[in-house]
C-alpha cells in the first residue's frame, strides 16, 4: 500500500484564523465537492508563504461564501491571506489520478485538472 496525493485545493487564500475554535480547517463546502475532499477527512496543510505543514481535519464552511479558516492549534501556523495548499491522500495499491482545483485570490475556481 502506498499513501497516493488524490485531491488538492491549491493556493487557496486564508479567510479566517480562529484560535479559540476547535481544531480543523473551515472550506467552503462548493470547493470540497470541486475537489472531492469529504467532511472529517484528514488533510495535509502547506503553507505556501511560511513553509509550515500540519495535519488536520475539514469541516464544512458556507456554500459559496470562499471560507478558508484555521481554527484551534492551526491558526497559529497560518497567517490571514497566506497562501495555503490542501491535499487529501488515499492508501491503494494501484497508481490512481489526483484532481486538482486551483482557485483565485477570493476562493473561487479558475481551473480543475489532474496529474
Amino acid at each position: 500500500m502506498r499513501s497516493m496525493l488524490r485531491s488538492k485545493i491549491h493556493r487557496a487564500t486564508v479567510t479566517e484564523t480562529r484560535v479559540d475554535y476547535e481544531g480543523s480547517i473551515t472550506i467552503d463546502i462548493d470547493l470540497l465537492e470541486r475537489a472531492g475532499l469529504w467532511i472529517g477527512e484528514k488533510v495535509l496543510i502547506a503553507d505556501v508563504d511560511n513553509g509550515n505543514r500540519l495535519e488536520t481535519y475539514v469541516l464544512p464552511g458556507d456554500r459559496g461564501s470562499g471560507i478558508i479558516a484555521l481554527n484551534g492549534a492551526a491558526a497559529h501556523l497560518c497567517q490571514l491571506g497566506d497562501k495555503i495548499i490542501i491535499m487529501g491522500f488515499e492508501l491503494t495499491d494501484e497508481p490512481i489520478s489526483a484532481k486538482v482545483v486551483l482557485v483565485d485570490d477570493d476562493n473561487k475556481v479558475k481551473r480543475e485538472f489532474g496529474y
